[in-house]
């Protein structure tokens, strides 16, 4: 089916009292098992890739974000459920303007390094630009902490007038908050701050998205249902999964190199790493209460 919109995704979300997962895909097996996954849980779902990666300038192939784009909108369009396509997290304006030319329905520019003040005439100019042409746009407020895995820095958690104020100088569809959430933590879960996310809620209206799933504590994720998360990120243990998977698959004793790349058999590595992300994904989307709910209606 065609991209869903991401309000209508939103709506009837925060009408069913569940979120819909963002589970962050890199290359086309990671797509589909997470098309997979969607689609025999019945549960919306947002598909995309991170800005921040393919735009890093220590890259040593330049990437084409046309070829991530049109995958996403063609994975989208193959799938029963449905589905927004998400920019996710990238500080380079051009490349979250080309993302909104190029068919991706939410971008998320993300610049840490810049002010309060430049934060918001970039994301102010970069939602004009996005809600021209129908797409939806989700920002930060407040900075996420990192996990040991990336040096365990400080970050700190969202101020509720001033996250009211960003929201009502940018016109964002979705802010992304802090309270409690870790990125990019590759061992054990820690609960939210449900005191803070409700003191936030009380000052600001739109929906809520919390980067950083993947070391969130199921019983305060689902909590935090009622105080306005409607999206939630997930990208670290997808990727761990898939890489156990691939050192499992390639320590076969097959020595074809098709049967190990692209028959799709039981030796084929890409098959492997499908799997196990498909897998991961299931083990996580009923905690966000949208399983079964692919066709939700659209509140009046």
């Amino acid at each position: 089916m065609p991209l869903e919109s991401v309000q209508s995704l939103m709506q009837r979300a925060r009408s069913g009292g569940y979120a819909v997962g963002y589970f962050e895909s890199w290359n086309l097996e990671s797509l589909q098992g997470v098309l997979d996954a969607a689609e025999e849980t019945r549960s919306p779902v947002f598909i995309g890739f991170n800005g921040d990666f393919l735009s890093g300038p220590d890259r040593l192939c330049r990437e084409r974000l046309e070829l991530y784009a049109a995958a996403g909108v063609a994975a989208a369009v193959s799938a029963s459920v449905p589905c927004g396509l998400v920019f996710n997290e990238c500080a380079r304006d051009d490349w979250v303007e080309a993302a909104i030319g190029l068919g991706f329905n939410l971008v998320v520019p993300s610049d840490p390094s810049a002010s309060l003040d430049d934060c918001v005439r970039r994301v102010r100019t970069l939602t004009e630009v996005a809600h021209a042409r129908g797409v939806s746009v989700e920002a930060e407020v407040g900075e996420l902490p990192c996990g040991v895995a990336c040096g365990g820095a400080g970050g700190s958690l969202t101020d509720p007038d001033q996250a009211a104020a960003f929201v009502a100088a940018t016109g964002v569809d979705l802010l992304a908050v802090s309270a409690g959430n870790v990125h990019i933590q590759v061992q054990g879960e820690q609960p939210l701050d449900l005191d803070h996310l409700a003191a936030i809620r009380e000052r600001v209206s739109v929906p809520f998205t919390l980067h950083g799933g993947t070391g969130i504590a199921a019983d305060s994720l689902r909590e935090s249902l009622a105080l306005g998360v409607a999206k939630v990120n997930y990208g670290t243990y997808l990727k761990q999964r898939y890489l156990r998977a691939v050192r499992e698959a390639v320590s076969s004793d097959e020595i074809n190199p098709h049967a190990l790349l692209g028959m799709g058999g039981a030796a084929d590595v890409m098959v492997a790493v499908r799997l196990a992300v498909r897998d991961a994904v299931l083990e996580r989307i009923g905690t966000l209460g949208c399983c079964g709910k692919a066709g939700h209606p659209v509140p009046e």
